[in-house]
This record gives C-alpha cells, structure tokens and sequence, in this order.
C-alpha cells in the first residue's frame, strides 16, 4: 500500500496540469475483479472499509492517523469526483463484479509529480488481501496511464520499509529509480521513499 486513498487529503507538491484526456472511468482486472470510478454513492462503503482497517492502515497512511467519520470520507469522496472533473487526479475502487457497489481497496492515478507523468497509488482492505489485487490493479493503472496521449511516465512511490508495497513495481518491471530522503509522514515510515519507475517503450532511449 502507499499513500492513496480516502481522497486529496494531501497537499501536492506542485499544481497539477489538468490531463489532455482521463483514463477509462472502467478498468478489467483478471478473475471478475474492476476498478471503477469511484462515485458519490461510494462514500459510506469506502468510510466503513477505512474504519474497519485503520488500524492496518494507521503504520503507513498519514491521512488514516484518526478514524474519518462519514461526513469526512463524504466530503473527500467529493473532493475526488470534483478532481476527476478537473482532470487532475483519477481516484478508483476495486470491486468485483458479482458485487459491484463493494469496495475492497482504493487506487488512484495523480498527476503531482510534473508535466508528462502520473504517480499511482494504492491499498487494499487486509481482508482481501493475498489475492494480487494491488498488483493487478496497478498494472491495468499502470497500461491505461501510458495510453493517455501526455503521459510517458508513471512512477510507484512507497516507503522502503514497506516490503509488501515494493513488491508490486518489481512484479510489473518497475525500474527503482532513486531513493529520496524525505521526513517520515506515518508511524512505520523510515524516511527513505523507494520512486520505481516505469516509461513508455516508445519514449525510452
């Protein structure tokens, strides 16, 4: 998991530049699995998953330092849809088909690291867990970001203690770019934030 999630609860470091085109509000995922949009019904099914995995989500996630209330996650799952609109930040829930309205985790494409680049985010319920989601959720994130027509870069930033997250980018062929000493923002945090990388095939040299 990194930091993406109940919505823009952090300040980007540098004002987005709105996408020329969002990516697909619909993404496939292997055995029945999606992500979606998410939307403003999510808002109490996306608060009860945060609540019920705070405490798993607490070591890693600044924003989950205190339980949100339903009038919190309503309010960011707001904020959320007013970005998408804005094309600035592309926030999804992974559901599975048989059970569409369900959220099992969050992933989110932002666009906070520069012009020409999204950054993915990610987690997903501990209860589900064990199942691939994040790696197949970042993959398909991670074809759709690179389809868009002003992105050639989309990078997984995650603390480097954070074994279960590193893993993903590796799984995919992330490259690890650099290792950025920053102040830790969680209580399992080091410091030391892992940037993987991965380029378009037709822009690498």
């Amino acid at each position: 998991m990194n930091d993406s999630a109940d919505g823009p609860v952090n300040a980007a470091p540098l004002t987005p530049t709105p996408a020329a085109v969002p990516p697909p509000e619909l993404l496939d995922l292997p055995d029945g699995y999606l992500l979606r949009r998410r939307t403003l019904a999510d808002a109490p099914v996306v608060n009860a998953v945060i609540v019920r995995n705070i405490d798993y989500l607490r070591p890693w996630m600044p924003w989950a330092k205190d339980v949100p209330s339903l009038a919190r996650s309503t309010e960011m799952t707001k904020a959320g849809w007013q970005l998408w609109e804005n094309r600035t930040d592309f926030l999804y829930v992974i559901s599975h088909r048989d059970e569409p309205a369900s959220v099992l985790g969050m992933f989110g494409l932002h666009r906070r690291i520069g012009p020409g680049a999204l950054e993915i985010g990610y987690w997903v319920a501990k209860e589900h867990t064990g199942r691939s989601l994040a790696t197949h959720g970042a993959a398909a994130l991670t074809e759709a970001a690179l389809a868009l027509p002003d992105v050639d870069r989309v990078e997984i930033h995650c603390d480097e203690a954070n074994a279960a997250s590193a893993a993903v980018p590796r799984k995919l062929g992330y490259r690890l770019d650099r290792v950025a000493e920053e102040a830790a923002t969680a209580p399992a945090e080091t410091g030391r934030k892992l940037i993987w990388v991965m380029e378009r095939a037709d822009r690498t040299v």
